[in-house]
């Protein structure tokens, strides 16, 4: 049939540029069009921006987590001793780590001392956590150990103690300083149990990048804090790393078994899972916000091709006329329309993966302007705010712009494929 057309055929192209680029006066581009191009813009830098932190802080989280703590913690469901308090101490951990150790997808099994105690030096005082562990064992927490984190040096560590950097800047100490020990539960006499007052050498400062470990985690040599603990010949716990750490859950059956009866775990995840679901909520639900900024920005598209309809109508109805079906014009107010989000879509992922990219200059700069303070490690774990760009992230963004402004430009497209060319040119 003549009237016939192959669809977005080049001179469909072409009138819909005319249209863009005519001026306003012409009756083309209008102020609206303009503004739902910005406002795309911006939707979809804060869609991608969002999302980029989202999973920054999320992976830099459980980064930390699993830097710096065990995968999954084996201990005792405890004992009642003579005192008739319970013992939850692993008296044969030896074994019990071996056949731990022993499980598929079992990295390390290593026996931990763990106790809390106060730290003093210079007048200070800070309560810590304590952690006995080998000097091996040790090296196999990559956060704990980094060289570029921390100072010292870890080859002494069996002769003194590994301290968090929160913890040195709390006592006002640095690596060759004394800093005492204080445990409650310390020596036994005939008069009672007296505390216990050791001091030991920093031999090395680590950050591990969460202010809650930084500030409260101190590491001794396994053998000294079974004395220290009153600990000999047991351990608290066994600390356990897998290959697969997202895989804990299925680990659990088999590392129980092999710990044998009276044993329980704990995982990361039972650790932090908790937070992990908050995070996830939030996600969830600052994706939704979010889709309603981009929704709003794309209704913007209808207003101004509305008004672009409306100052062509004389040349639908011409085109009309000379034969152009209304699929033809349908398809050419489709792309003035669908060229605003595919613009605004485009620069909206240039700005906000920018923004990824660049995010420690730009924070850098918002705290100096705001004189510091911004970001408070004490209140949000993590020392900066952190962000990671993942190619799912950025394709759920453009997908919802892109469906979104197709969508919301079929409508005047289709008013303006179904306008009578006799009502457009009767008063022409």
């Amino acid at each position: 049939m003549a009237g016939r057309t192959a669809p977005f055929a080049p001179f469909e192209w072409m009138i819909a540029w005319r249209y863009l680029r005519a001026r306003r006066a012409e009756g083309g581009v209008s102020v609206m069009t303009w503004i739902s191009l910005i406002g795309i813009t911006l939707a979809v830098f804060a869609l991608i921006a969002t999302l980029a932190v989202r999973s920054g802080f999320r992976a830099e989280f459980v980064d930390t987590i699993l830097g710096a703590n065990a995968h999954v913690t084996v201990y005792s469901a405890g004992s009642y001793d003579a005192q008739g308090r319970v013992d939850r101490s692993i008296g044969p951990f030896r074994e019990v780590a071996d056949r731990v150790a022993a499980v598929e997808g079992v990295t390390r099994a290593a026996p931990l001392i763990r106790g809390q105690v106060m730290a003093s030096a210079q007048g200070r005082n800070a309560g810590v956590e304590l952690f006995g562990i080998s000097d091996g064992d040790l090296m196999t927490l990559p956060r704990i150990v980094d060289p570029e984190t921390s100072q010292g040096d870890l080859d002494r560590f069996d002769e003194g103690i590994a301290i968090g950097s929160g913890v040195a800047r709390e006592l006002g100490v640095g690596v060759g300083d004394q800093v005492k020990l204080i445990s409650p539960d310390g020596v036994k006499t005939a008069f009672g149990t007296s505390p216990r007052v050791v001091s030991y050498e920093v031999v090395w400062v680590f950050t591990a990048g969460r202010y809650d470990i930084d500030r409260t985690r101190i590491y001794m040599p396994f053998s000294e804090a079974q004395l220290y603990f009153n600990r000999e010949g047991r351990a608290d716990e066994i600390e356990v790393m897998l290959s697969d750490p997202d895989a804990v859950t299925a680990m659990v059956p088999p590392i129980l078994a092999a710990a044998g009866e009276g044993a329980l775990v704990w995982t990361w995840k039972d650790a932090s899972g908790g937070f992990l679901r908050a995070l996830e909520i939030e996600d969830n639900v600052m994706f939704v916000i979010l889709s309603i900024l981009v929704l709003i920005a794309a209704m913007n598209i209808v207003s101004g091709l509305i008004m672009l309809v409306k100052n062509k109508g004389r040349d639908i109805g011409i085109l009309r006329t000379m034969g152009l079906t209304e699929g033809a014009v349908l398809r050419v107010f489709f792309i003035c329309g669908a060229f605003t989000g595919v613009i605004g879509t485009i620069c909206g992922v240039i700005l906000g993966c920018l923004f990824a990219i660049y995010i420690d200059p730009i924070f850098s700069f918002v705290n100096y302007v705001a004189g510091g303070g911004v970001w408070d490690p004490q209140v949000r774990g993590l020392y900066q705010l952190p962000a990671k760009l993942q190619f799912w992230d950025i394709v759920k963004a453009v997908s919802l712009s892109l469906g979104l402004s197709f969508v919301v430009t079929i409508f005047p497209a289709r008013r303006a494929a179904r306008m009578n060319p006799v009502e457009a040119l009767r008063y022409e």
